[in-house]
């Protein structure tokens, strides 16, 4: 990533370029990237492709002002905190269903970033972390969104939990981001995958968290949740408000 798409990358995520790669300027840009860039599946339900380039995952996220889903958000996240000094590893993960079994690996992608301690950053698993987890602190860690856990799994695994219910479990040996192109290519085509369920944008705020699902605008402050149904009229204006972009065309069904 070259010095302009940096700087473009910074005031998109409405960060300062730190003068050095240091944990608090990780926690800040982390938790700035969930703030600004939302978790989305809506290339899916509009039949634009799933491209992991780097190329193409610029020109989305930073040009177009869209989000994605975890191997992009994470995978284009990776190469900016690169650019910028940090020693970084993609980690394939697999996700706990809540029946007691774990979906494939490379189902998600996570990062391992490696300073004084080594950190298990994430801007692209919904409505998680808001700032990165120590990966060798065997203690709860409280954040915003929560306490979590993470612990050591099988076969040199990690696993994170947050109020003690299992999230998902992180090799840590590292992956090249293609390595995810596959499960990203099913993610996006098969019926058997949750993304192609109702179009889904969702973002961190301040106070809470802002997400259109299908038709529902979801805004939640607190503990409290308002949902409010929306016209295909009033769709396109809802994105662009909230998210600050514009649909190119019409949602078909997948």
């Amino acid at each position: 990533m070259d010095e302009a798409t940096v700087d473009h990358y910074l005031k998109r995520i409405g960060a300062q370029r730190p003068a050095t790669p240091t944990a608090t300027a990780l926690r800040d840009l982390h938790r700035r990237h969930l703030e600004t860039v939302p978790f989305e599946n809506l290339s899916i339900h509009l039949n634009e492709p799933i491209d992991l380039t780097e190329e193409a995952l610029t020109t989305k996220i930073i040009d177009r002002g869209r989000g994605g889903f975890c191997y992009e958000l994470n995978g284009l996240f990776a190469v900016l905190l690169e650019a910028l000094g940090y020693k970084v590893h993609r980690l394939a993960a697999s996700v706990h269903t809540g029946v007691g079994e774990l979906s494939p690996a490379f189902d998600h992608m996570a990062l391992m970033v490696e300073l004084e301690e080594r950190y298990l950053a994430d801007v692209g698993f919904g409505a998680h972390t808001v700032y990165p987890l120590k990966l060798d602190w065997p203690e709860p860690q409280e954040d915003p969104e929560g306490t979590f856990l993470v612990v050591d799994g099988p076969n040199g695994d990690v696993d994170v939990l947050k109020a003690g219910e299992p999230q998902y479990r992180a090799e840590q040996r590292p992956r090249r981001l293609h390595d995810f192109a596959r499960l990203a290519w099913w993610h996006s085509t098969s019926p058997d995958s949750h993304f192609r369920g109702a179009p889904r944008c969702s973002k961190r705020t301040e106070k809470g968290r802002i997400s259109i699902v299908g038709n529902t605008l979801v805004e939640t402050v607190g503990e409290t949740q308002t949902k409010t149904t929306l016209t295909a009229e009033e769709l396109p204006a809802a994105y662009e408000t909230h998210f600050g972009f514009t649909l190119p065309h019409k949602f078909t069904n997948p």
